[in-house]
């Protein structure tokens, strides 16, 4: 195919999973893919940017919603298959563009001037908490409800929590974000609003009428848009209770001295010391999680650790690493396997690169971090800190 259609074919896709608009001095985006759960293309992701682009400075508009219409998915992630192939057919380039043109699009929502706000409902993974976590640094808002579903279920696949996700998880009290990037179990909206995931809590049914208020009454800046939603969620009150009875707030005492040690093979044994000498709720749940981490990649746990543990300076930083780790994931990881056994073939039998665990060597960890570029020619070396 020709490059003139290949762009053809991105601009379509663009237009009909990306719907965007500015009614009432608010902007728009909507996501139009359910086939695939709103996951994203690089013809998606360019459409938002340049949405974005053209909103920054527009006094005519206020804010940014992004949500969709779909309840199954707000973004299930990247085009995982597409992905795979680009890379089994040899195509970099293709690779590299989605990753660098998505990790720009993070950042660009990170540091948006306007607040930025997103209606998350169904399943919200991967690319999907890329494109909404940021919402909480715009002065904008990440909205959950009864439905949503968020997850970095990277080390499944043998990659690791990207899209700026590192800079998130590290952030969330005690050791809960070391242990989301490692297991990449799903919370729910309580969990979210407790590790910090989430702002407020609005019911999906109450959504109807809460667009329907934001596209008829008058606002006269962002954030009384923000403050309009505000009024449409549940009181902090009952936020703070329902995060209090989170599964992650009851489990926590059981998290932290585990998942605060380390390295993966320190977590490992302290499970494995729990459950083998206790015979009690504590025990059962440590032979769960301990089932867990032997279904994922050895060595995508132990980047996926790393990488939250280096996470405390700036998004650019973090941006630039996971591009760094993005590459190596690729050539010298076990993303292709991941994706092959749980998503191509559907075997569930993956071959690690390391079998178990215990075998990590810390020199192969680190040298995942090597970078492929040289400071002066990173793709993401212009990212403002």
């Amino acid at each position: 195919m020709s490059q003139e259609a290949t762009a053809s074919v991105f601009a379509a896709d663009a237009e009909q999973y990306v719907l965007t608009k500015v009614m009432n001095r608010i902007g728009f985006i909507e996501l139009n893919r359910p086939q695939a759960l709103n996951a994203l293309s690089t013809a998606m992701i360019r459409a938002m940017q340049a949405a974005l682009d053209a909103w920054r400075d527009d006094p005519e508009v206020l804010a940014v919603i992004v949500h969709t219409h779909h309840s199954r998915a707000f973004c299930a992630g990247g085009d995982i298959r597409f992905l795979y192939e680009s890379y089994r057919a040899g195509d970099q380039a293709a690779l590299d563009t989605f990753f660098i043109e998505e990790y720009r699009l993070n950042h660009e929502i990170f540091s948006y001037p306007k607040p930025y706000i997103a209606l998350l409902s169904g399943v919200v993974m991967g690319g999907g908490m890329g494109i909404s976590q940021g919402a909480h640094r715009t002065g904008g808002l990440r909205v959950v409800g009864g439905t949503t579903r968020m997850a970095m279920p990277e080390t499944r696949i043998g990659f690791f929590p990207d899209v700026g996700m590192g800079w998130f998880l590290a952030r969330t009290p005690g050791a809960l974000g070391r242990y989301l990037a490692v297991t990449g179990e799903t919370i729910d909206a309580d969990s979210a609003l407790y590790t910090g995931l989430a702002d407020v809590f609005i019911d999906e049914s109450m959504r109807p009428a809460l667009l329907d208020a934001l596209l008829s009454e008058s606002f006269a800046s962002g954030e009384a848009v923000v403050e309009r939603i505000r009024r449409s969620a549940v009181t902090g009150e009952e936020v703070q209770s329902r995060a209090a009875r989170s599964a992650l707030a009851v489990a926590r005492a059981w998290i932290d001295p585990h998942f605060s040690r380390p390295s993966i093979a320190a977590i490992l044994a302290s499970l494995e010391s729990v459950r083998r000498d206790e015979k009690d709720a504590q025990s059962e749940w440590a032979e769960q999680i301990v089932g867990v981490l032997r279904e994922r990649s050895p060595l995508s746990m132990a980047v996926s650790l790393e990488a939250v543990s280096l996470a405390e300076g700036s998004m650019a930083d973090v941006l630039r690493r996971d591009l760094d780790l993005m590459r190596s994931s690729f050539v010298q990881g076990d993303v292709m396997e991941g994706v092959r056994a749980r998503i191509i073939d559907k075997d569930n039998d993956p071959r690690w690169r390391f079998a178990r665990i215990e075998d990590v060597p810390p020199a192969d960890v680190q040298a995942m971090f090597k970078s492929p570029w040289d400071e002066a020619e990173h793709p993401l070396r212009a990212l403002p800190d």
